[in-house]
């Protein structure tokens, strides 16, 4: 079965759980952070995926991972059905999906920001103000910084690109500029 399949299950499931329970952003909160902590730790990965370690020590290192992080009961249960299962390698997937899937129930979509250099919270409102009328939608806005872009701003809004980069206005202009073969 492939990963996207079963990341949509499990984060349909979580889903309908934390609207249930009325904790539906901290759970999207908290399988966020775990499968930072996933995508970050090297030896996290090794520990939960190696064959050689037994069943329960993968278990108590995820108990012990839930336990510093605090996070919900609904999460930690999560967490050892993946380990049980052997679909631990699914944890980023879930986490994404289910934050998607919460938007997407809020009527909310999210725009990736790409600057060269952080800007001011000022700049952000104002962008966010003109995709939010352009999408007919509520904006939250994910900022990240590139020094590679020189200056300007990348925008992807699902698979919509807006690229206003310097970096790409001077490759147009090399590519208008050499002749053709």
């Amino acid at each position: 079965m492939s990963v996207s399949i079963v990341a949509r299950r499990y984060a349909q499931a979580l889903l309908e759980l934390g609207a249930e329970q009325r904790e539906l952003d901290r759970l999207v909160d908290e399988m966020g952070l775990l499968a930072d902590a996933w995508e970050a730790s090297h030896d996290l990965r090794n520990a939960i995926e190696n064959p050689l370690i037994p069943h329960a020590a993968k278990k108590a290192v995820v108990n012990e991972l839930a336990d510093r992080f605090g996070v919900a009961t609904t999460v930690r249960n999560t967490l050892l059905i993946l380990v049980d299962r052997r679909r631990t390698k699914a944890l980023p997937y879930v986490a994404r999906m289910l934050r998607e899937l919460a938007d997407l129930r809020k009527g909310v979509v999210r725009a990736d920001v790409t600057t060269a250099i952080p800007l001011g919270d000022s700049y952000y409102s104002r962008l966010q103000a003109q995709l939010e009328a352009m999408t007919g939608k509520r904006v939250v806005i994910d900022r990240r910084t590139d020094e590679s872009l020189i200056a300007g701003v990348i925008t992807r809004i699902g698979d919509r690109v807006i690229d206003g980069s310097l970096r790409t206005r001077l490759q147009s202009l090399r590519e208008a500029m050499t002749p053709p073969p």
